[in-house]
């Protein structure tokens, strides 16, 4: 039984890495602006068609944390996403995917500067190794080239998309809104979808071809919905720590089907700088002794 649940998170994680290679595959088909702005738009209709009534009937315990609410979505669905897209236009997919692996360590990052939690034996060593391992990947093998010219502009956005939805992580844990996920994430939405309807006219309102409505469609039901209902049923059957290891497939995931749809080319810094990242994330999950009772 408990292999059966270990399913339903791995097929999430698996959606979201085909949403990767959406992304890219959105390049020169349909604008940032209008796969951002019609993929939340869609997920918040089909939310309000399920979840709208319940929510308006707690209206008086959501109105207080309205304002919260609104930061999260400009975290999660404005900021991550936008970035990501705009990101896919200069980088590949498969460095998408690994630099995607960095967000558990940069929210045990977050969480020491936010949550005054105490840093763990694995998160300050696990973050040295990562940083490492993503020092080699983004440089293509060659650190001295990344300390003189810095990294590409689709990395360093990944990577500020990252950071961002690693905050909205750690806000979310501390907050304790008393409101169920879906609820949430409905209200979430529509604070969302206005900011994002303002960008998408400040780009001249760009339409959705042909070409591009399958994308939207792909972004706003299985990567905005179906993941995230197999991912709390995961978290829901195996547990926090269990679920968020199964993250870890993400840029394996995403590699694999880089290169068998994308016809991108695993390069041997590829390999060794994402290991590297990877076995540093792995640190930080599983390596949570306290720094300082290992120091004493």
């Amino acid at each position: 039984m408990q292999a059966k649940h270990y399913l339903f998170p791995v097929i999430a994680v698996l959606i979201w890495a085909i949403n990767t290679i959406v992304s890219k595959l959105a390049v020169g088909v349909i604008d940032p602006a209008a796969i951002s702005f019609y993929r939340w738009l869609l997920a918040g209709v089909l939310l309000a068609l399920v979840f709208a009534r319940p929510v308006w009937k707690q209206r008086s315990v959501v109105k207080p944390y309205l304002g919260k609410l609104f930061v999260l979505g400009m975290l999660g669905m404005v900021m991550y996403q936008c970035l990501a897209y705009i990101a896919a236009q200069t980088t590949t997919a498969t460095n998408m995917g690994i630099l995607a692996s960095m967000m558990p360590l940069l929210a045990v990052g977050l969480s020491v500067l936010v949550l005054k939690e105490a840093p763990t034996v694995g998160g300050v060593f696990g973050g040295i190794v990562s940083l490492l391992g993503l020092g080699y990947l983004l440089s293509h093998g060659d650190p001295a080239a990344l300390i003189a010219h810095g990294a590409a502009v689709g990395d360093a956005l990944m990577l500020l998309a990252c950071l961002s939805y690693a905050g909205y992580g750690v806000l979310l844990k501390r907050w304790k809104i008393p409101l169920n996920n879906w609820h949430s994430l409905l209200i979430q939405v529509w604070c969302a979808v206005p900011v994002l309807f303002v960008y998408y006219l400040s780009q001249s309102a760009p339409p959705v071809t042909g070409a591009g409505l399958p994308l939207v469609l792909f972004a706003g039901i299985p990567a905005s919905i179906v993941a995230p209902f197999l991912w709390m049923h995961g978290l829901a059957k195996l547990g926090p720590s269990r679920a968020t290891t199964l993250m870890n497939l993400l840029p394996v995931f995403t590699v694999i089907i880089a290169m068998l749809f994308l016809g991108e080319t695993l390069h041997s810094y590829d390999v060794i700088g994402g290991g590297v990242t990877l076995l540093g994330v792995l640190m930080v999950q599983t390596l949570k002794r306290p720094l300082r009772r290992a120091t004493a």
